[in-house]
């Protein structure tokens, strides 16, 4: 059985966020079976750029903080992204952070 990419895995999951909706680094690294894998995660959202199918503007630390708006074209690109998604961001922060937050553990079973 060929070897899974962590990668690749990491993005077939951020492609399934629907629009609107939040998810953290965390709860991916937890939903593939790593659970301390938060920074890996984020290795493979600042690695993800590059892939327009991949919605990495909808993954935001575990208190709904835009840590990686720093790693878009520009410093507003991802709150912009989020913001043309009807998601408000105020002071680099989901507003409504849990009503927002997509688990895929509890999505996707």
């Amino acid at each position: 059985m060929p070897e899974r990419n962590f990668f690749a895995d990491v993005y077939e999951v951020v492609r399934l966020i629907p629009v609107g909706r939040v998810t953290s680094y965390g709860a991916i690294a937890h939903y593939l079976g790593a659970r301390h894998g938060a920074r890996t995660v984020g290795y493979a959202m600042l690695a993800a750029h590059a892939d327009a199918s991949v919605p990495a503007h909808r993954v935001v630390n575990r208190l709904g903080h835009l840590t990686g708006r720093l790693h878009f074209a520009t410093p507003t690109a991802m709150q912009e992204a989020l913001e043309a998604e009807g998601v408000r961001v105020e002071e680099d922060k989901v507003v409504e952070f849990g009503k927002l937050f997509w688990e895929p553990g509890a999505e996707l079973g």
